[in-house]
């Protein structure tokens, strides 16, 4: 019913003004955000920010983010959402900052709150961290509708890469988050606690349902060999004949048995260990200790 509904507001786009969406795209992290706003209400939403950060120094900063805002502004947008697709382990999401300065609904799946009890342990997080999701203002369900402006959107729980992945579809696009990469590098890994490789194929399958047409816009991009440029925009068509991991004809079995193979290859991402810590709290950085100064924590021998 859900995936019925979604494919009906595919359809019922096509006759209506376009979402218009503006590509943010951070090398240092292979991370692509997005501004996307109807164009007859000049309403918006931001999807997968970035704060940056220097691990090595430990030290943020907001050019990233600061970019995003200058375009929401020069455009005259009124931001009603900002969006997460789940709690990234490659950067640090910026949405609190953006918040601050542009308004909108923080959300985030609802599965979150197993991503925060998980990682609530894994970092030693006292009674102080709820994890009761309250670091977010809007936890999606699964078919969980909304809107941006006049062009509605839906909320589908595509779990595998993590528990709480979230795919936001929004008039004849779908932001997909970590569950596809472009068809020339595949799908996204399943190793991370909570992860699931059978369920990734699933979630995978079940996008892959909408309109061939139905534009896709991911949430990263590594350049797969032979391809001298990033990309993060294919559509569904493109992903069922040619993606190398899940295209039309590829069984399930086969799907997690190449995906556990390829994962137990995979180093953790460089800056999982910061962005769980603050993604898991919506973005919002650990609270200053009694010097003054916020501290990230590294648990050893853990992941």
């Amino acid at each position: 019913m859900i995936l019925t509904a979604a494919a009906s507001q595919v359809t019922q786009a096509q006759g209506r003004p376009q979402l218009v969406v503006q590509s943010f795209f951070d090398e240092p992290t292979n991370t692509a955000s997005y501004v996307v706003h109807d164009p007859a209400t000049l309403r918006a939403a931001i999807i997968d920010s970035v704060l940056d950060f220097d691990a090595a120094a430990g030290r943020t900063d907001t050019t990233s983010a600061d970019a995003i805002i200058a375009h929401v502004r020069a455009a005259g947008l009124t931001v009603d959402w900002l969006l997460e697709t789940h709690a990234h382990a490659d950067h640090l999401s910026a949405a609190p900052y953006l918040q601050a300065a542009l308004g909108g609904t923080l959300a985030i799946g609802r599965e979150i709150l197993r991503v925060q009890e998980v990682f609530g342990k894994i970092f030693n997080e006292g009674t102080d961290f709820a994890r009761d999701g309250a670091d977010f203002d809007r936890l999606f369900d699964d078919g969980d509708q909304f809107a941006i402006g006049s062009i509605p959107a839906i909320a589908l729980h595509v779990p595998g890469h993590t528990p709480a992945d979230m795919a936001y579809v929004i008039g004849d696009a779908v932001f997909t988050g970590d569950t596809l990469f472009m068809p020339d590098y595949g799908s996204a890994r399943a190793d991370f606690p909570g992860g699931d490789a059978r369920q990734l194929y699933r979630s995978i399958r079940r996008l892959l349902t909408l309109p061939v047409e139905t534009r896709l816009f991911l949430c990263h991009d590594y350049k797969a060999a032979g391809r001298d440029r990033y990309v993060w925009e294919t559509t569904v068509g493109a992903q069922r004949t040619g993606n190398v991991h899940v295209h039309d004809g590829v069984e399930e079995d086969a799907f997690v048995a190449m995906r556990t193979a390829r994962d137990a290859t995979l180093s953790m991402p460089k800056l999982i260990l910061p962005s769980i810590q603050v993604n898991m709290r919506g973005g919002h950085l650990p609270e200053p200790a009694a010097n003054g100064t916020r501290y990230l924590q590294i648990p050893l021998n853990v992941l």
